[in-house]
């Protein structure tokens, strides 16, 4: 059958319909066990539209939708996937791009309006680009900066960003997105098959092979390009199932965990004890703060909240907050830093902290000299080492006499806790309990920690795996240690630098018992972490594995090759060979072993811990790791 150009609508049906049948009776899982009662389903249509499209024309054999975000850091993250994508199929495959800019990224909406403006000048990927790389500068001042650096009309781009056009493509592309069930980004759809999430290129080529292969085919039987995408969209589209309620922590249940000496304001023998997980660069911790003086202002004595720090890696300057903090606090005004540093949420720079400690009317020398100190760091890993045991895993997250309640919660959320606590303390009194012991009457005998999440990886994982340790790994500790831990890492994971200062209390704990064989797994979405590895393994040649190993986690943000030879020029490297080291990619062997090694025995992200061959994932806890070494040095 030859399907010939033009079509009427009822002859482009049958046509379709016809492409369908073929696809059917070439899907293995078509025949004896196709259910003949089951509704076929609904058709689909995902149009390209005007959008803008990169790659091959209107005959391309696979187009992939992309639904993105300028101000998701997930979507900058897999652009260079898309680049490979390019380089490898050119003219077979197109990426159409698609808005849509999330709810709680304030500025993505603008910049989409501005791809959208740039595109009326025939600069769309270009600003696209630009916009990419400056994600944490998107105010419309910026934007108009970047504009007029790519040479566009100005008077024109102004009237068309913020014009009614520009808004109804924008709305129209999230329509689009709302119906097809994208709910995230980066969402994208590849002739109708579904792949949400920054995924790495393997997971794309394995479904636009197996497009490429299918639309051949319909090509070969006389389909047009369009008819081709129809059929194939029809067979692969699916509605994701309806998303559901995020699992709630169990409100009644009560956690032991303690205050310890944090900083706390409100009654000094309280009632109620609630115990604040948060961080200065959290914007949903900035929203509870007047919550949380409502309720100090109406429970008066009867409450204490105690404020303890948990920084999220994705939020570089949090930590370095959190130390001001508490530097501040070693002179009497933890909470006056507290004040400043969220009214300064977007302004925490280890220059701009120098400045609030002035400002406070601080002793400068002492707070510079708490600010260099570990002692400051250890009270930060401290406090998050005791969220993760509770699961506190993001910010805000809290502790109402030990009962949790997770996130920026309205006033009645918290008074329904506070009132039922008061209730059950006030009942205590009244059996005898002293008032400075009812914290600990009502919260001693609870759980000492949180239940893993569904889904999340063992925490203790008996199997002993056979993990390789060669010449070449860099190691740190006594070589002769009873106990060794294989870490896989990437230089570009913030959960990775997360974990690093775990690994010094290790050190710290356990002294010559251990030692520490580092492995490279650089993750495919981390496009600079392959050649930070091999930075790290050139340093070591000349003897410095472990200071560049420190110096690229401490700049994770800047990791391009010319970082990469800055650092190496600050640890004192002969820069010849470590510049030749790198030309010629003499450790990429070695890199790729490591994370072939990784795949063999299971590991999938990072960081990944294997403690004398047994498994430990992620940045886990002291504890966590604890318990593993004290079994390793029994010899379980």
């Amino acid at each position: 059958m030859k399907i010939s150009q033009p079509f009427t609508p009822l002859a482009r049906r049958i046509a379709l319909a016809w492409l369908l049948g073929v696809l059917v009776a070439c899907t293995p899982s078509a025949g004896t066990n196709a259910n003949p009662t089951q509704p076929a389903k609904a058709p689909v249509s995902i149009p390209v539209g005007s959008s803008a499209t990169k790659g091959g024309g209107d005959d391309a054999l696979v187009t992939i939708l992309e639904f993105s975000d300028f101000q998701c850091p997930f979507c900058g993250r897999v652009v260079p996937t898309l680049k490979q994508i390019a380089e490898t199929y050119g003219a077979k495959a197109r990426v159409v791009f698609k808005h849509n800019p999330l709810p709680f990224h304030k500025e993505a909406p603008y910049a989409a309006q501005a791809a959208w403006a740039a595109q009326q000048q025939g600069k769309f990927w270009e600003m696209h680009d630009v916009l990419f790389e400056n994600m944490r500068e998107l105010k419309p001042e910026s934007i108009e900066q970047y504009a007029a650096k790519l040479g566009l009309d100005m008077a024109r781009f102004k009237a068309d960003v913020s014009s009614d056009a520009a808004k109804a493509a924008v709305q129209a592309d999230m329509a689009m997105a709302a119906k097809l069930g994208a709910r995230g980004t980066p969402h994208f759809f590849v002739n109708g098959k579904r792949l949400p999430g920054a995924l790495p290129f393997d997971r794309f080529k394995e479904a636009i092979d197996a497009e490429v292969a299918a639309v051949e085919k319909l090509r070969a039987a006389g389909a047009t390009p369009a008819d081709a995408y129809d059929a194939r969209v029809q067979a692969n589209f699916e509605m994701p199932a309806p998303p559901q309620a995020p699992a709630r922590p169990d409100d009644k249940a009560v956690y032991a965990i303690e205050p310890g000496s944090s900083y706390a304001k409100g009654g000094a023998e309280p009632l109620v004890t609630i115990i604040e997980f948060s961080e200065f660069e959290c914007p949903f911790c900035s929203r509870v703060n007047p919550t949380i003086k409502q309720i100090l202002d109406t429970y008066g004595d009867d409450v204490r909240v105690v404020f303890k720090h948990n920084p999220l890696p994705f939020h570089k300057n949090a930590k370095g907050a959190a130390k001001a903090a508490l530097a501040a606090g070693a002179q009497g005004k933890f909470w006056e830093m507290h004040d400043v540093l969220f009214a300064n949420q977007r302004a925490l720079t280890a220059e701009q902290l120098t400045g609030y400690a002035q400002q406070l009317g601080l002793d400068m020398a002492r707070f510079e000299a708490d600010m260099a100190s570990d002692a400051l760091d250890k009270v930060v890993a401290a406090d998050m080492a005791q969220a993760a045991t509770f699961g506190a895993r993001g910010t805000p997250n809290f502790f109402v006499n030990g009962r949790n309640l997770v996130g920026a919660q309205p006033f009645d959320n918290f008074k329904k806790l506070i009132d039922e606590e008061l209730a059950k303390a006030k009942a205590a009194l009244a059996s005898g309990t002293p008032r400075a012991g009812v914290y600990k009457a009502l919260t001693g005998k609870g759980l000492t920690k949180a239940a893993a999440p569904q889904g999340a990886p063992p925490e203790d994982d008996n199997k002993v795996y056979p993990v390789r340790v060669n010449p070449e790994d860099g190691v740190k500790g006594n070589p002769s240690a009873p106990v060794t831990i294989v870490e896989f890492s990437d230089f570009q994971c913030p959960f990775c630098t997360r974990v690093n200062p775990t690994i010094k209390q290790i050190f710290d704990t356990y002294g010559d018992k251990v030692r520490v064989v580092f492995k490279h797994n650089p993750l495919p979405f981390h496009k600079e972490a392959p050649l930070a590895s091999e930075a790290a393994l050139a340093a070591g040649a000349q003897g410095k594995f472990w200071e560049m190993h420190d110096a690229l986690f401490a700049n994770q943000r800047a990791l391009q090759r010319a970082d990469l030879d800055k650092y190496a020029a600050q640890l004192g490297l002969n820069l010849e060979q470590f510049a030749a080291d790198l030309d010629s990619r003499k450790y990429k062997a070695q890199v790729d072993a490591d994370l072939k090694h990784g795949a063999e025995i299971g590991v999938r992200g990072t960081p990944n811990f294997f403690i004398n061959g047994k498994k430990l994932v992620g940045a886990q806890p002291f504890e966590a790791f604890k318990t593993k070494i004290d079994e390793a040095l029994k010899g379980k």
